[in-house]
């Protein structure tokens, strides 16, 4: 058998044996893999290196010696899942690096972790003063988790609108030019809907790269040429002019009626409506 021939088939061999060796070991990224697994990857690799473009190691030798270093990270796996002292064993605990706004040097030096290196990771996460942070660990696969103290954490919505109403996940509804009509059945809508949306921006479908809905149904397109402007989607701006008018309604209903109790009903919903619209005008806004 020519060499050639020979590496090809070693080489098919070993890729497909790998691929079945990858799934069983699971979808763990390479981010989250501990430094035994991270070692025997590399092993891995360089057993099926060597099988592939040396033809003088037997075939049968190499694959043994894979499949011996393939069983030891997935053994460790399993066990690691049942018993939590195996796992705090294998992969190890995380350590506290800063505390209420304080560095503990001695768990820098236990992790042989400089300043330096601290700080170009709270960098990296837009921290600049170690004063701000609450609390910060490095995981056991080395990353730095930070918690900011309360009064530097960002602003949310919750903290302004108790109990927002929750935003669905983005459905995309047309991708490379073509109609995709399982996410158009999961909100709800369909190929009609589509393309009444799409006439009213001016874009036919086999022109629209990628089209969206998002939890409001606002249509947003990328068309195929970007040098053509799309109009911006007017839902939004459309239900709060449309919320606007109804409260303006009830405030002259309720001025220009002369039975009081009328007037009184409607002096009530425009102060609801008025309510309503400084919660949801920011979003609409948007």
């Amino acid at each position: 058998m020519p060499a050639w021939l020979e590496a090809v088939i070693r080489s098919v061999c070993i890729l497909i044996g790998l691929f079945i060796i990858t799934k069983l070991l699971g979808k763990k990224q390479l981010s989250k893999l501990s430094f035994f697994e991270y070692i025997v990857g590399i092993t891995i690799g360089d057993i099926a290196g060597s099988l592939s473009m040396d033809g003088d190691i037997n075939l049968t030798e190499g694959i043994t010696s894979i499949l011996v270093w393939s069983f030891f990270p997935i053994a460790i796996s399993h066990i690691s899942l049942k018993s939590k002292k195996f796992r705090d064993f294998v992969e190890g605990n995380s350590t506290v690096f800063i505390k209420n706004g304080k560095i503990l040097e001695d768990n820098l030096k236990k992790e042989k972790y400089t300043v330096d290196e601290l700080f170009e990771q709270l960098r990296k996460k837009n921290i600049f003063r170690v004063a701000d942070v609450e609390f910060a660990t490095l995981e056991t696969n080395g990353e730095l988790s930070v918690l900011l103290k309360r009064d530097k954490q960002p602003l949310a919505v919750g903290d302004v609108f108790p109990n927002p109403a929750p935003i669905k996940e983005p459905q995309t509804v047309i991708m490379d030019g073509r109609i995709l009509d399982e996410p158009l059945a999961t909100i709800g809508l369909n190929r009609s809907w589509l393309k009444e949306e799409l006439d009213k921006q001016g874009a036919a479908i086999e022109n629209v790269f990628l089209a969206q809905v998002d939890s409001y149904g606002q249509l947003t397109i990328d068309l195929y040429n970007d040098k053509i402007q799309v109009p911006q989607p007017q839902q939004k701006p459309l239900l709060l002019a449309a919320i606007k008018k109804v409260q303006a309604d009830f405030e002259l209903f309720a001025l220009q009626t002369e039975n009081a109790e009328a007037r009184q009903m409607y002096g009530k919903n425009a102060e609801k409506l008025a309510e309503i619209l400084n919660k949801v005008e920011p979003l609409l806004k948007n």
